[in-house]
């Protein structure tokens, strides 16, 4: 379990700019792919690449963000 001192306050601002309520947060360590979603479930029909976040929609709403080589983000 992760210690209370290893949590970055500073991705706070970040998470209230997006105004969303709710989030998952999931991390697979051997792809080091980091998935963040914003409905459960996401139901996306388009996703889009850039760089490496693919951004995941449900019409023109943002419902999950999968970011690739996460650990390259400290």
């Amino acid at each position: 379990m992760a210690k209370v001192k290893d949590f970055n306050s500073s991705v706070v601002p970040y998470l209230l700019k997006l105004k969303q309520k709710h989030y998952w947060v999931d991390y697979d360590e051997e792809a080091d792919t980091l998935y963040i979603s914003f409905r459960k479930p996401q139901c996306a029909d388009d996703s889009i690449m850039e760089d490496d976040f693919i951004y995941h929609y449900a019409g023109e709403e943002l419902v999950g963000v999968t970011v690739l080589h996460a650990k390259t983000y400290k």
